[in-house]
């Protein structure tokens, strides 16, 4: 464990005080279930000073924190084993503590000089006087110290450490040259070039623990597993908030909150004055956190340290501003949606894309029956852009003999062309399945079978937007095709609420960070609104308009994309003037037409759900969250609204109730990859305790489901252990908490 702050090392005392206690709970529930230390391939480890590290500026402070930690340990020692002498030699040496710059390393430091070479010098930021007029403490204008230039700053190194705790300096923005001297502060944000100089001082090394908490690597055991400061409540304001979302919403390495306190009393310890601080803790991925609110606090003169308060807590996603949102993440998918929508097809072949020339070379038009295996073809920058009018070859369903028999051409076209392509790939399938896509997408084609169209969206784009395309054209893998020709889907996935609900839930992906349609996360999950006659007649003819009235557009203006449509939809929406092309675009695509459609489609969508339209989108995820729960619960009871009941339920089988619905919704579903349960027994009580936080309360049974090759034998003595040592409770009726 790493304090970066440590001071004279009250955090790492109390942090060591905890973990002997830790360690001392775990060896008696090792005795208990008649262990031994060696169980844990732990033999011989203990808890002692060398593994708290410390970084602190001040020399004295840091002697002292040094100090404080054997006389922390030494204190323990007494405590626990009486007047046995602990191990010679009693005080070692660990260098934990180092005495150095927390934040900054540089070649050389000179002292700064004005133009006329005198010395540059400044206030100490600490010794006052009495200002002969008001009586008032005051800066001692006798008080200065040198101010520096510093060569080559650069970033310090903190030693590793799985865990990193503190209560960096207060230092606010606008303080930080005066406090901390121009030529430190300047060298600073060159050295953190990233960092806005907006931010707070404390903010650093929020910077530099979320950098080392994204590196974390669980299969080595390298990297810092958590990390968690007190800083001060302007952490919410925008201006420190820069410094936490690049990490929160990065698209590949994420960074959560799992928990926070947005607003505490605080008792500052240089001063004694009472501030209000916050609290945060962060872990790398996406997962829920906990966040803890100040509902009362009771002031007594007499308590030296503060106040007492009243605490409330709540589970969810916590954003940079420390704020609670929706769940989405948390949201299963729901029978009722499951079959319809897929990726397209993933060639692993260039080859097998032609022209239309070529495809009428191969005898496309000519040959019966080819038309079923040389079909259109469409990717995600067709519909974002200027579509490449291609064609590509389809063989999905023939053995290699039925190819070169029928379609000889076409045999001896893909035997050149993606044959030695293929024959280069390390997975054997696509070797000895070569003239058929790498993934042909078995499980889609039933359910685009028998549509005269389906619908579709990119995976990744700029814009959210949803489409009609002929049941003749192939999707190609950066689409999602969704197995329905009825319109009043394309209403309802085309609506400001399935799409702050896509923006939730999906990822960014790509140079632009743009939005993705995770089909798993996005569409199986999301819980349709129930319509009546009357309202999938209206959404029906809403999304016919919107449909032709697009297509209609840019069939009259082939250059028209629905990039540059719905970019200008924007500016119409935020009611910008529109000049130059955007007045082109905004002519040519009739986009207060479109606009008018999308705000219809809005309407009646809020209608269908019983919603005000003017929801907010906060609002709106609660509300689907809820709903996707509420869902869940039916069809744990056998109640499944099928979104395409005569595909997806053709005999009209009522669904066998599968138990309550914590058993549903709390359970990975088959369609999920689990991760393997760890083999060894620290390990096991981890993920244990992880999937605990995460589900809230769960069965052995439960937590079971949500790992392969895990069995609630195996799970059950390791949440007793949990409950035993204050991890977890037993909530009764064989079930677990927190």
């Amino acid at each position: 464990m790493l304090d970066p702050a440590c001071g004279s090392g009250n955090f790492l005392y109390v942090a060591l005080e905890l973990m002997k206690r830790l360690e001392g709970e775990v060896m008696a529930m090792l005795t208990d279930l008649g262990e031994q230390q060696a169980s844990l391939a732990l033999a011989g480890h203990t808890v002692d000073p060398h593994q708290f590290l410390g970084l602190e500026l001040n020399p004295w402070a840091a002697a002292v924190a040094e100090l404080v930690l054997w006389i922390g340990y030494l204190q323990w020692h007494f405590r626990t084993h009486g007047r046995a002498s602990p191990s010679e030699p009693v005080l070692r040496d660990f260098k934990n503590i180092e005495n150095r710059d927390a934040l900054l390393e540089w070649n050389s430091r000179t002292e700064r000089r004005d133009a006329r070479g005198k010395l540059v010098t400044r206030w100490d930021g600490m010794t006052t006087t009495l200002h002969p007029v008001t009586g008032e403490q005051v800066p001692d204008p006798d008080a200065r110290v040198q101010v520096w230039d510093y060569l080559k700053p650069r970033p310090a190194t903190w030693p590793e450490a799985e865990f990193i705790v503190g209560n960096p300096p207060f230092i606010g923005a606008s303080r930080m040259r005066d406090a901390l001297g121009d030529g430190y502060a300047e060298a600073l944000w060159q050295a953190y070039p990233r960092m806005p100089q907006s931010a707070d001082f404390v903010m650093f090394w929020w910077e530099k623990a979320a950098l080392n908490a994204r590196a974390y690597h669980a299969a080595k055991g390298k990297g810092t597993r958590r990390f968690g400061f007190i800083t001060t409540n302007s952490l919410r304001q925008t201006f420190n908030r820069r410094v936490l979302e690049p990490h929160l919403g990065d698209p590949k390495t994420p960074l959560s909150l799992v928990f926070a306190i947005p607003d505490h009393p605080w008792v500052d310890a240089s001063d004694g004055a009472a501030v209000r601080i916050a609290m945060t803790v962060a872990a790398a991925g996406t997962q829920p956190g906990r966040l803890v609110t100040v509902m009362a606090e009771e002031r007594d003169q007499t308590e030296a340290e503060g106040c007492k308060v009243t605490l409330s807590a709540e589970k969810g996603s916590i954003f940079a501003d420390l704020r609670l949102g929706a769940d989405v993440a948390g949201a299963v998918p729901l029978r009722a949606n499951e079959g319809l929508s897929s990726p397209g097809v993933k060639l692993h072949g260039a080859g097998f894309i032609v022209t239309p020339a070529k495809a009428r070379a191969l005898g496309r038009g000519s040959i019966a029956g080819l038309e079923a295996h040389i079909r259109h073809y469409r990717n995600g920058r067709d519909l974002t852009s200027l579509p490449r009018d291609v064609m590509v070859i389809d063989l999905f369903g023939l053995t290699e003999v039925e190819v070169k028999v029928r379609y000889p051409a076409v045999y001896q076209h893909i035997l050149d062309e993606v044959k030695p392509e293929r024959d280069q790939n390390n997975r054997d399938t696509y070797k000895r399945n070569w003239w058929i896509h790498g993934e042909p997408r078995r499980d889609l084609r039933p359910a685009l079978a028998g549509l005269n169209r389906y619908i579709a969206t990119g995976e990744t784009a700029k814009h959210r937007f949803f489409q009609f395309l002929p049941a003749e054209t192939l999707p190609d893998n950066m689409l999602i095709a969704i197995g329905s020709d009825d319109a009043a889907l394309l209403a309802i996935l085309s609506s400001r609420l399935h799409v702050a609900w896509a923006l939730a839930a999906g990822g960014r992906l790509g140079f632009g960070n743009d939005p993705r349609y995770n089909k798993s996360r996005c569409f199986d999950p999301f819980p349709f609104p129930v319509l009546s006659d009357e309202q999938k007649a209206r959404l029906r003819q809403l999304g016919e308009e919107l449909d032709g009235h697009r297509k209609a557009q840019q069939k009259a203006h082939p250059k028209l994309t629905m990039t540059a449509l719905y970019n200008v939809l924007e500016k119409v929406r935020a009611k910008v003037t529109m000049e130059g092309k955007d007045k082109e675009v905004y002519e040519q695509g009739l986009v207060r037409i479109l606009l008018g459609i999308h705000d219809q489609i809005d309407a009646e969508v809020a209608a269908a759900y019983d919603w005000p339209a003017d929801l907010s989108e906060d609002d709106i995820l609660y509300r689907l969250v809820d709903l996707n729960r509420d869902r869940a619960a039916e069809e744990a009871q056998g109640l499944v609204r099928w979104l395409r009941p005569e595909y997806q339920n053709p005999a009209g089988t009522a669904a066998v109730a599968k138990g309550e619905q914590s058993d549903l919704a709390l359970a990975t579903t088959n369609g999920t990859a689990r991760a393997a349960f760890p083999k060894q027994l620290p390990d096991q009580m981890a993920a244990v305790r992880a999937a605990l936080e995460e589900l809230g309360e769960a069965t052995p049974q439960q937590i079971a489901r949500r790992f392969a090759r895990a069995r609630p034998d195996t799970v059950r003595p390791l949440l007793e252990c949990l409950a035993a040592i204050g991890y977890a409770r037993d909530a009764g009726q064989g079930r677990y908490a927190i």
